[in-house]
């Protein structure tokens, strides 16, 4: 047994087929708690640095972090990474609500705690662009995202979309490894 088999739990739904073949049912818990204080932390963290950044950083010089290689410059972006899809705003603004709701439906089959992980830091990542699109100018789901990481050469971006990209790779890696969401392992 490797060491995913042995600390990934598997969702009470398989316990009817393991009860016919005689075996005793693995236990699994809903990693729902994982996936709610990962996605508040997520939240809370890119929140606060909104607030912080907007009040001391906007309207001022670019602040050098690492010589040039990264600086904090306020930039309100209307479009999606790299400014693309400006005048899309309201459709991203969408997007970003059927992400939410599509993991909250997910979380009724998450048994897995490195799942629980990735779909907390997209939901969080997700509701902090989210509420500077509905909350900050020029207007209500018209809002332009602060973003304010700007490494040389590359985007600039914030906390939520660190969440969301890092969400996103290891959402990429669980299902390469072949784990699922409800915490099963695959072997190909």
């Amino acid at each position: 047994m490797t060491e995913a088999e042995r600390t990934i739990e598997t969702p009470d739904e398989d316990e009817s087929t393991a009860e016919r073949s005689g075996q005793q049912p693995p236990r699994g818990r809903r990693r729902i708690a994982v996936l709610v204080g990962v996605a508040a932390l997520a939240y809370a963290l890119d929140l606060f640095s909104k607030l912080v950044v907007v009040d001391r950083l906007e309207h001022q010089e670019p602040i050098d972090v690492f010589g040039t290689v990264l600086r904090l410059e306020v930039i309100r972006n209307k479009g999606a990474a790299f400014g693309i899809g400006e005048a899309l705003t309201l459709v991203l603004t969408a997007i970003a609500a059927v992400v939410i709701l599509v993991i909250a439906r997910l979380a009724r089959r998450l048994y897995s705690t490195p799942w629980a992980i990735a779909l907390g830091m997209l939901l969080g990542g997700a509701l902090g662009n989210l509420t500077d699109r509905v909350f900050r100018s020029p207007g209500v789901f018209r809002g332009a995202v602060v973003d304010f990481i700007a490494p040389t050469h590359f985007a600039v971006f914030n906390l939520a979309d660190s969440a969301i990209v890092c969400g996103g790779i290891l959402i990429v890696v669980l299902s390469f490894r072949g784990l699922d969401p409800d915490g099963t392992l695959h072997r190909d």
